[in-house]
């Protein structure tokens, strides 16, 4: 039986532009077919040219003789539920507990507990989809590290010290040092093929003692080729009081020795800076850790420095762009936000 259908210019027109603009590509799809109908093609040619089998166009037909436009832009709300639904709750306990490290062990997972054999593409709609699980780099929690010391210190030192830094009557500096070694530092790039960066010759390094400002981010430095010692951790407290800031200085530092020894809290206290040693392995609460991971996702990774000099003068450069250049990813970065163990889920085997 022949389907007659009319076409006025103004609905040729709307299903020119539809087969482009329309946002749904089955109905982009439809529109296509219609349009081709309205110039009077062949069936067997407009099934061809809109890549459709005749069965269907006949249905996009039948759709457009019901409703005009309106219903070619009509899409069911139904989808059918995946058969892994029913089992989403005992198997989100399941990864929850023990994580897939691959899309091809969670599919392997999901077979054995279920029964259900899904494809790679299917399983990882479902984890992401419906358990709302992510790909997440696994985070190193120190095995000496104590989650309530921490805890205790952040809301009893840490955070009524930064208030005070926040409220303008105190200065908070976070001190630690970095140590950059010219070697390579392999990372990820976009790339057609694999790309290998060339091993610099020798293992020289350049030491970097900072102080960071917990609010503004300025930095202070003290920089050499050679070793970080207690001399160096005083010429930084001297070049902080000479700053003449107008409030109290607090300095957060580890407990590295060169920094806690009698030189340097002797000169601390004659300089009136307070001193403050985190807990034992705690750089989670050390925010200038963050500052040089982005220094060296910067400067280092994925990068060949021909010599010494040029690997220092990058690494000077971007320090020298925290407040310029780099200013605005840093402000995101430094948040004065710190993370904790108390809830820490811990991998398991």
């Amino acid at each position: 039986m022949t389907i007659q259908l009319e076409f006025t210019p103004d609905i040729q027109a709307a299903l020119n532009q539809e087969r482009y603009d329309y946002p749904d590509p089955i109905v982009q799809r439809r529109m296509e077919t219609l349009w081709l109908k309205s110039h009077d093609l062949p069936h067997v040619q407009i099934a061809e040219l809109a890549g459709v089998s005749e069965n269907t166009m006949r249905d996009y037909f039948r759709l457009y003789q019901e409703g005009g436009l309106a219903k070619l832009k009509e899409r069911p709300s139904y989808q059918p539920e995946s058969a892994l639904q029913a089992h989403a709750a005992s198997l989100e306990a399941r990864f929850r507990e023990h994580p897939p490290a691959t899309i091809k062990e969670a599919q392997s997972e999901i077979e054995h507990l279920t029964g259900i054999k899904r494809n790679p593409t299917q399983v990882r709609h479902f984890l992401y989809d419906k358990l709302g699980m992510r790909c997440r780099k696994v985070g190193m929690l120190p095995a000496k590290a104590d989650p309530e010391v921490q805890a205790a210190y952040l809301t009893e030192t840490l955070e009524p010290r930064l208030a005070e830094a926040q409220a303008g009557t105190r200065a908070v500096f976070f001190v630690d040092a970095a140590h950059f070694v010219l070697a390579p530092f392999l990372g990820f790039l976009w790339s057609f093929v694999r790309r290998f960066v060339q091993a610099p010759a020798g293992r020289q390094r350049f030491n970097v003692l900072a102080a960071l400002n917990a609010i503004t981010h300025e930095l202070v430095l003290v920089t050499n080729d050679t070793y970080i010692t207690a001399e160096s951790v005083c010429a930084l407290l001297r070049q902080l009081a000479a700053r003449q800031l107008g409030v109290p200085i607090t300095l957060f530092l580890d407990n590295a020795r060169y920094q806690k020894c009698a030189l340097v809290q002797d000169l601390a206290a004659n300089l009136h800076i307070e001193l403050c040693f985190l807990p034992a392995y705690s750089p989670n609460l050390n925010l200038i850790e963050r500052l040089w991971k982005f220094v060296k996702k910067q400067t280092l990774y994925s990068k060949y420095y021909a010599d010494f000099a040029a690997f220092k003068a990058a690494i000077t450069q971007c320090l020298n762009e925290t407040h310029t250049t780099h200013k605005a990813a840093l402000d995101s970065l430094l948040t004065l936000h710190f993370q904790t163990f108390e809830k820490a889920q811990l991998v398991t085997v």
